[in-house]
C-alpha cells in the first residue's frame, strides 16, 4: 500500500468558477455570450471567470460557432478533458473493478484483479496499488471514487460502509481509509447511486432535471435524481426496493436471504430467475438459453421477472413523475424475452393506465465497468460540490 508520489492537487475553486466549468462539462462547449446568459453572468464578471479557469488549466478557447450573421464568430469555451484524471473503483465479493476517467468521464485506462481476501486492511491495500499503477504520471489525480453493494452513512464528517452483504462488511470508514492509502480525497457510495451519478451527468440522464435508474444484477436497486440532485437520502439508504412485496398473484419465488418469497428480490434479480427457471446457482446464462428455446420453467421465470419490474417501475413513476426511467445492469433479459408482461405491469400499476404510453423507458448497455465509471463521476462530483 503506498500513496501517489507529490504531485499538483485539485484547487479549491468558488463558488462561480464551478458554476462556468460545470456549464461547459455537463452542457458542452458554448460561446461566452451562451454561458453569461444561462448563468446570469454580467460579461465582466464572466470574463475573470474564464480567465482564471484557463490558468487552472480546466478549460481553453478554441473551435469557432459559425453562425449566419455578420462579425467575427465568437470562440467556444470547452472543458480540456485531460486536465484531471479520477479513480473509479467497484468492488463485489470477488473482485475490484478500478477505470481511470478523463474530466469528462471517458475511460483512458482500466484494470480488473480477484481479490485474494475480503478483509478490509487487504482491499484497501489493493486499492492503493492499482490508484499508484493507473494514476502515476497523469496530468492531476484529483480523486477516488469507490462504489460496492451495500449502504453509505455520513457520520462526524466520515462516511461509512455499512451492511455490505457481499464483503461482509458493516461499520468501515472506506472512504477515509482509501484517502490515507491514495493520498488523494476519496468518497463512497453504493453502486447503484454510482451508476445513476454517471447517467444523470454523462448519460442518458444529461440535460434532465428528474430520473430513477434501476440497476438489476445479482441483486436490484434504485438511484434517484430530483430537482437536478442525486437524492442521497437521510440515513444513505436510497432505492431500496428489493423486500418490496409483490402483488399476490404472481404466487411465490425464490427465498432471499430474510425469508421472503413474495418480494421483489424473490423474482427480478439474476439469482432469483435461476432459481424460479430450475437452473444451478451461477448459472444465468443457462436460463436465458433454455428461455430461448421455449423451456416453459424458464419462460415462466423470465415473464415473472418482467411483470415483477414492471410493477416497481410502475411504483416510482407514480410517486416521483420523473422525466425518464433508466433500466440497466446484466439481468435485464427479462425485457427481451417477456416484453408484454412488463408493459402489461405498467399498465396494471400506473395510477392513470393511459399514462404508460408516456413513460420514457430507457434500457441502457452495461459493462461492469459502468459502475466503476460511475464511482469516478461521483469522485468528481464531490470535487466540485466542495
Amino acid at each position: 500500500m503506498s500513496a501517489l508520489p507529490e504531485a499538483r492537487t485539485w484547487p479549491r475553486l468558488h463558488d462561480a468558477q464551478r458554476r462556468v466549468l460545470l456549464e461547459v462539462l455537463i452542457h458542452g462547449a458554448q460561446s461566452r455570450v451562451a454561458i453569461a446568459r444561462r448563468l446570469g453572468l454580467s460579461r465582466t464578471s464572466l470574463t475573470r471567470l474564464v480567465r482564471e479557469l484557463v490558468e487552472l488549466g480546466f478549460v481553453e478557447e478554441g473551435d469557432v460557432h459559425l453562425r449566419p450573421t455578420r462579425g467575427r464568430p465568437p470562440e467556444l469555451l470547452n472543458v480540456r478533458p485531460n486536465a484531471a484524471h479520477l479513480l473509479g473503483v467497484k468492488l463485489t465479493g470477488d473482485a475490484l473493478y478500478a477505470v481511470v476517467t478523463d474530466l469528462t468521464a471517458q475511460v483512458v485506462a482500466s484494470e480488473e484483479h480477484r481479490l485474494s481476501s475480503r478483509s478490509v486492511d487487504d482491499v484497501v491495500g489493493l486499492i492503493g496499488d492499482v490508484a499508484g499503477s493507473l494514476l502515476s504520471g497523469r496530468e492531476l489525480p484529483a480523486a477516488v471514487g469507490v462504489c460496492l453493494a451495500g449502504d453509505v452513512r455520513r457520520s462526524g464528517g466520515e462516511e461509512f460502509v455499512d451492511r455490505s452483504l457481499f464483503l461482509g462488511w458493516d461499520g468501515v470508514p472506506l472512504a477515509s481509509l482509501v484517502s490515507a492509502a491514495t493520498g488523494l480525497p476519496a468518497v463512497t457510495s453504493n453502486d447503484v447511486q454510482a451508476l445513476a451519478a454517471g447517467h444523470h451527468w454523462f448519460g442518458a440522464g444529461v440535460q434532465l432535471t428528474s430520473m430513477v435508474v434501476f440497476g438489476i444484477g445479482a441483486g436490484i436497486g434504485a438511484g434517484v435524481v430530483s430537482g437536478d440532485e442525486l437524492v442521497s437520502g437521510a440515513h444513505g439508504r436510497p432505492g431500496k426496493i428489493g423486500h418490496a412485496r409483490l402483488p399476490s398473484s404472481l404466487g411465490t419465488g425464490a427465498p432471499c436471504h430474510h425469508g421472503h418469497d413474495t418480494c421483489v428480490h424473490s423474482f427480478v434479480t439474476m439469482p432469483a430467475i435461476e432459481f424460479n427457471a430450475g437452473v444451478a446457482a451461477g448459472s444465468y446464462g443457462e436460463a436465458v438459453s433454455r428461455a430461448r428455446a421455449g423451456d416453459e420453467a424458464a419462460v415462466r421465470a423470465f415473464r415473472l421477472s418482467a411483470y415483477a419490474l414492471g410493477v416497481v417501475v410502475a411504483q416510482f413513476v407514480n410517486v416521483l413523475d420523473p422525466q425518464k426511467v433508466v433500466v440497466t445492469g446484466e439481468g435485464t433479459d427479462m425485457l427481451d424475452l417477456a416484453p408484454r408482461d412488463f408493459e402489461k405491469a405498467l399498465a396494471d400499476q400506473l395510477e392513470d393506465n393511459h399514462v404508460a404510453d408516456g413513460v420514457v423507458i430507457d434500457r441502457q448497455p452495461f459493462e461492469f465497468t459502468h459502475y466503476a465509471r460511475g464511482a469516478a463521476v461521483g469522485a468528481l462530483r464531490s470535487l466540485l460540490s466542495e
